[in-house]
């Protein structure tokens, strides 16, 4: 017999979807950067993939996000890319596998796989999971439940996540 009960994550966990060519989530960075710095292994911020058709290269940036993650260092990819959003405007595909190789990542494993789309599944499936939930701009964030949508505005939005996020830590203890 199983327990019907849903089984809490041991951390809280904050679903960040982002797309790396959206001047919004550059914007979104400082806000990631003081959560992660608040909470640190506390609270598990996820990236989630949600590539928005009118920016060129933000299918290639999520994928390329994946590679980073694979290889130990995505949450610094994803600030370096966002960081440098008019570059990657500008170069495209070379500008990701150049950041690769600037954090000292295998970058030739980089171009390998942007070109054999082994991280497209991952990257579709956050995309079907958001548009499911109701995801239709970036950032957007997901924690407990509650979907804050950070489009349009970031005002308040770290504020309540931290709301949020601190209520389920006292919960946990």
């Amino acid at each position: 017999m199983s327990d019907p009960s849903p089984v809490r994550p041991a951390v809280p966990v904050l679903d960040v979807w982002c797309e790396l060519q959206c001047p919004d989530c550059r914007g979104a960075l400082d806000d990631v950067r003081a959560l992660r710095a608040r909470y640190g292994d506390r609270l598990e911020l996820r990236l989630r993939h949600f590539p928005l058709e009118k920016h060129k290269y933000s299918f290639a940036a999520a994928q390329a996000a994946e590679e980073a993650l694979e290889q130990g260092r995505g949450w610094e990819f994803v600030e370096a890319v966002l960081g440098r959003v008019a570059e990657l405007d500008r170069a495209g595909e070379p500008f990701l596998v150049e950041v690769a190789r600037e954090l000292g990542l295998d970058a030739e494993e980089f171009d390998t796989a942007l070109i054999d789309g082994r991280h497209i599944l991952i990257v579709d499936a956050d995309q079907a999971e958001g548009k499911a939930i109701g995801v239709s701009g970036t950032p957007t964030y997901v924690i407990d439940g509650e979907r804050l949508d950070g489009g349009k505005s970031q005002d308040g939005l770290r504020e309540r996540i931290e709301q949020i996020a601190d209520r389920l830590l006292a919960a946990q203890e």
